[in-house]
């Protein structure tokens, strides 16, 4: 596996991301609550710019008669196309599991985020 130094951890702060290239692969890199992810640019679905999408949580059912609760707050980017949610952490969909995009290690060394692929 090779490793890329992306740049200074406190370049991206919680809730935040940035997009990088690496070996001609677009990138998205996420800290979420301290701990950074990598997933590739690309929805599955139809070939989006999946990490440019809005970074939020999502709406499961409540135990209340048609109620909602908001949960995962930042664990979750939303398409920009067609709005398929992918879960940062494992990079599947919220909607059907069995769908994910590529994911890629993370690590911190000496403030600095690096990426193995």
């Amino acid at each position: 596996m090779a490793r890329h130094i992306i740049g200074p951890a406190a370049d991206v702060s919680p809730g935040e991301k940035h997009i990088v290239e690496i070996d001609g692969r677009s990138i998205g890199i996420f800290n979420v609550g301290g701990q950074f992810y990598a997933l590739a640019n690309r929805c599955p679905h139809a070939g989006g710019p999946l990490c440019q999408g809005d970074v939020t949580g999502t709406a499961i059912a409540s135990g209340e008669p048609y109620g909602l609760e908001w949960v995962r707050e930042g664990e979750v980017v939303r398409c920009p196309w067609h709005a398929w949610e992918f879960d940062i952490i494992t990079g599947r969909t919220l909607s059907s599991p069995e769908l994910r995009v590529r994911t890629y290690d993370v690590a911190l060394e000496d403030g600095m985020v690096v990426v193995e692929m």
